[in-house]
């Protein structure tokens, strides 16, 4: 019997199968490693980018700030100068609006004609005796509201 008529279930690992894979795997990580380069690199201008205008934006700020310090000066300075000048302008405004002022005499009601005579409070004491039994009642339906002339009795 020869060797070569018996069959193997798994082929030979042979040198050159591993050598081919080896390279397979390097090939594959050096793809990983340039993109991953690639990847760094773009990460890093995009980093300067924004360091950049992080800076202008600081820049921006601090102009601003010195801006702001400058207008409240100004308006502190104004305010005191509206202040002096209202406090010499008051005896200006005080003397004018004495000087035109519009005096008007106390006013007397007349009463001498008979129209214009106070009147007395109206008695309306019957009015209370008659309603206190509560609101009054609408006597639209009754037979009694056929007659104008008819006053519900008081209550008793």
């Amino acid at each position: 019997m020869s060797f070569s008529l018996i069959s193997r279930s798994k082929p030979k690992h042979r040198a050159v199968d591993e050598v081919g894979r080896l390279r397979e795997e390097n090939h594959r990580l050096l793809t990983q490693l340039f993109g991953a380069r690639d990847h760094i690199a773009v990460h890093e201008q995009q980093l300067a980018d924004v360091r950049a205008k992080r800076a202008e934006a600081e820049q921006v700020v601090v102009c601003l700030a010195a801006d702001l310090d400058d207008r409240t000066e100004e308006r502190d300075q104004a305010l005191a100068e509206a202040t002096a000048l209202r406090a010499q302008l008051a005896p200006f405004l005080a003397a004018e609006a004495n000087a035109n002022a519009i005096t008007v005499p106390t006013s007397v009601r007349d009463t001498s004609r008979f129209e214009d005579q106070a009147t007395a409070p109206i008695d309306v004491s019957d009015f209370r005796t008659r309603f206190t039994a509560g609101p009054v009642v609408s006597l639209h339906y009754s037979p009694q509201a056929a007659d104008p002339a008819h006053i519900p009795a008081p209550a008793a």
